[in-house]
């Protein structure tokens, strides 16, 4: 275990590195910090550091700078997580408060994350498998056409058109739409299918084929949509960062392309949970000089999905922290009250 003055000295490594962008050294250290100590004091300490593997000397440069173990020390036992400022808390709400529908909420999650942290910011879609039904609407286009739209607690909405094979009546359109609504509203997508696979039989047999087509619709619906969608934001940010990647930022960019590798990033959805990724913690090879943070955002105490950002591990970690949990909450929030 390390002392507390060592401690001290590796946050201090930490902020100074994040905010200069240079190796620190023990002059620097003691110039800039109050640490009770004296040069040589701190240079030892330094060395210790360095043995252990939380610093470690770049090039020939008589600065250090810290390592991925030393970055994961500093976040867990080093870094809070810092609050917003009443401004930043106001310009979120005031920018999210305007947005008409989910791909609008998601669309400027992604702009005010990327605003915020200046890192690559990715938000993944609340999945159906997690929602639960709103609301089932179905609407007569033409005597054998209809419309149905599916409405998610998140806010999410799908729409088909069902071509039935006989003509579907007003009277029997608002019966199926009523009987439908009973059985599904607020229940979970996973648990549709058996609420409803009887309903055919309740109708006259002349409508039994059409309310098996509806039914058939809304069930593929539900498995079409059950596969994970995302959005991301704010890629051009990481030329900003172009010495903080060893050779070049391609294997990041195409790391950045790769859904699967982003939702694995992100972690389980059911993870609700702050998670901040490190360096090598990253599984995928073309992420090791990036850190992800990501904390998961629903409504009723429920984690439907999750967001976070994408940066060099030379990051303002308790910053990026605050700020991904700010707008988590705010999401949250929204989708609440939708």
């Amino acid at each position: 275990m390390l002392s507390e003055r060592r401690l001290e000295v590796l946050r201090a490594i930490v902020q100074d590195y994040v905010g200069t962008e240079e190796p620190v050294g023990s002059k620097a250290l003691t110039e800039r910090h109050r640490l009770g100590v004296s040069p040589a004091t701190v240079r030892n300490d330094m060395a210790v550091l360095e043995d252990e593997g939380y610093i470690a000397q770049p090039h020939t440069s008589a600065g250090r700078i810290p390592t991925d173990k030393g970055y994961r020390l500093f976040v867990d036992k080093l870094a809070g997580v810092k609050p917003l400022s009443s401004p930043e808390r106001r310009a979120i709400q005031n920018f999210l408060d305007g947005a008409v529908d989910l791909d609008d909420v998601v669309g400027r999650t992604v702009r005010l994350l990327a605003q915020l942290t200046r890192q690559v910011a990715v938000v993944q879609y609340p999945s159906l498998t997690r929602s639960t039904v709103r609301h089932v609407e179905l609407l007569s286009l033409a005597p054998a056409r209809l419309m149905l739209v599916l409405i998610t607690d998140t806010g999410r909405v799908e729409q088909r058109l069902i071509d039935c094979l006989v003509p579907f009546g007003e009277t029997s359109l608002a019966d199926l739409r009523a009987r439908l609504n009973s059985r599904v509203v607020g229940r979970r997508f996973t648990d549709v299918p058996p609420l409803v696979q009887d309903l055919p039989e309740s109708f006259e047999a002349e409508d039994r084929g059409t309310v098996s087509t509806v039914l058939s619709t809304l069930l593929e619906t539900l498995v079409e949509e059950a596969e994970e969608r995302l959005m991301i934001g704010g890629t051009a940010n990481l030329t900003r960062f172009g010495h903080d990647f060893p050779l070049t930022i391609r294997p990041v960019l195409e790391a950045l392309e790769e859904q699967v590798v982003l939702l694995k990033l992100l972690g389980e959805a059911n993870e609700s949970g702050m998670a901040v990724r490190i360096g090598h913690e990253n599984a995928y090879e073309g992420l090791n000089s990036t850190s992800v943070v990501s904390v998961g955002y629903g409504s009723g105490g429920e984690t439907v999905a999750k967001l976070g950002v994408v940066g060099p591990t030379r990051m303002d970690y308790p910053g990026t922290m605050g700020a991904v949990r700010a707008v988590a909450r705010y999401v949250g929030q929204i989708l609440a009250e939708s």
